[in-house]
């Protein structure tokens, strides 16, 4: 009798139940850690020793022993937040983070990440999270890299078209002979209201991202029925061509004719609906006539182009759209067209392309992972696109603390792609992903660890008493 091999298996009981409370513990102490993964834990019986019995040898057991101690990877409930780049993974995969001042890669499925004072989107700890940076189109540029805010602002982009819808008065009369001829840009205003039917302005943009005043004039030809004449002007001292200043001339750009059909009062459709003529010699009072022929004088849309200098030295192009266009042949009406109806000039619709100058207000990422910035002059840019990475064998990941993991020989090397592909999950953004530790189950757990560890210390007792009682044998 080996009474002494029973006091070691009690022990090995001892021992073992001691560490899974120590696992037990560590889940409940990181029950509201973002992104943590509960550790579970297997026992097994160690190799038993053999002892000789009246039929023959058996085995006697030699205690317990942990068998192996796992990450359950299951999903964990997501928290709404307030932080665009808060992220959460749904389904499988890590964020890729870097090592401040370093090249270590570690992964981790904790994505409260926010933007340093440096740009980079980093985690509390400083490590900076990676990802593609993002072209124009919203197409991946080189590799996998840091996450790095480049831009805070969104450059101007000067304006190329303006559209002018209106409804034209086919009762109107006409005022003047040439509107052109009545100008005068060092008056105030350079063509009184008595000298036109009706005026429409829209804002345009320059490549700094100032905004220009654009206006229409509108008036009925007093010869040709079913024909109006329109002229195009800026403020004559924002007018920056050559000759402009204190002229007479500054700040008209163009003019020209509509011709409307008399049954349906929509822009008659023909090769000479709409007629451009623009200034080009502002001290000599030059017009010239737009050719439908010549690429330069019409946009690739199809309409007519004007020049305009705001700043010196740098003629813009600007395609006038009334709502049709030239299709090589003909002038082609939009379904929002100018008209000439019996009713009161009004403007329909109007618009300019371009804008100028933003500041970056916001980020909003996907579930694709593709990060957006939205800037104050409306535009929204692409900017980074979040990698995530999956392995092979995820238990073989080795825990470095502060919520990361590191690959090792036996999870193989991490396989990165765009979330939502490769069998990884997708990105919920404005949440975390909480702690998967169910602390019911984990209480159940430390219960029947504690009874154990009491009925293991019972057998120590027991073979104490039992060893006394051998001892006091021989008095």
């Amino acid at each position: 009798m080996s009474l002494t091999s029973s006091l070691f298996s009690g022990i090995s009981g001892l021992s073992t139940l001691g560490n899974s409370l120590q696992i037990i513990g560590d889940n409940i102490s990181n029950v509201n850690t973002i992104g943590f993964k509960a550790s579970t834990y297997s026992f097994q019986d160690r190799l038993s020793q053999a002892t000789a019995t009246v039929s023959g040898t058996s085995q006697i057991g030699r205690g317990t022993a942990l068998g192996d101690i796992s990450a359950s990877f299951v999903q964990g409930s997501f928290e709404s937040t307030g932080n665009t780049t808060d992220l959460a993974i749904g389904g499988d995969g890590f964020f890729v983070v870097r090592e401040a001042a370093s090249d270590s890669l570690f992964y981790t499925r904790a994505g409260n990440f926010r933007y340093n004072k440096e740009g980079y989107l980093v985690n509390p700890e400083g490590y900076v999270a990676q990802g593609w940076s993002l072209d124009s189109d919203g197409e991946d540029m080189g590799s996998v890299s840091d996450i790095l805010l480049s831009s805070f602002t969104s450059s101007p982009d000067d304006s190329e078209t303006i559209s002018i819808v209106t409804n034209l008065d086919a009762d109107a009369t006409s005022n003047t002979a040439d509107m052109s001829a009545i100008w005068d840009g060092n008056a105030t205003p350079p063509l009184g209201d008595s000298f036109y039917e009706y005026q429409t302005t829209v804002k345009a943009y320059d490549s700094l991202g100032s905004t220009h005043d654009i206006t229409v004039y509108y008036d009925p030809d007093p010869v040709t029925a079913n024909t109006w004449n329109y002229m195009i002007t800026c403020n004559p001292a924002e007018d920056k061509r050559t000759g402009a200043a204190g002229d007479a001339s500054a700040g008209m750009l163009a003019r020209g004719d509509m011709v409307f059909s008399t049954s349906s009062g929509t822009l008659d459709g023909s090769a000479t609906a709409i007629t451009m003529d623009c200034l080009t010699d502002v001290a000599a009072g030059t017009w010239t006539a737009n050719n439908t022929a010549v690429a330069s004088d019409v946009s690739a849309d199809g309409h007519m182009v004007f020049r305009p200098e705001f700043i010196s030295g740098e003629a813009m192009a600007i395609g006038f759209d009334p709502g049709s266009f030239f299709d090589g042949a003909n002038w082609v009406n939009d379904a929002l067209t100018t008209t000439q109806f019996s009713k009161a000039s009004t403007t329909t619709y109007q618009a300019a392309d371009g804008y100028g100058a933003g500041d970056l207000q916001n980020v909003d990422v996907d579930t694709d992972g593709v990060m957006t910035g939205v800037y104050s002059n409306g535009q929204l840019l692409y900017l980074n696109r979040v990698a995530l990475a999956k392995f092979i064998d995820i238990q073989g990941l080795h825990k470095e603390g502060g919520n990361l993991y590191r690959e090792t020989r036996e999870s193989g090397e991490a396989i990165t792609n765009h979330p939502g592909t490769n069998g990884l999950g997708s990105i919920s953004p404005n949440s975390l992903e909480q702690s998967n530790v169910d602390i019911a189950a984990e209480f159940v757990k430390m219960i029947t660890s504690q009874r154990g560890f009491q009925a293991n210390s019972k057998i120590i007792s027991t073979v104490d008493q039992m060893l006394a009682e051998t001892i006091q044998m021989k008095r």
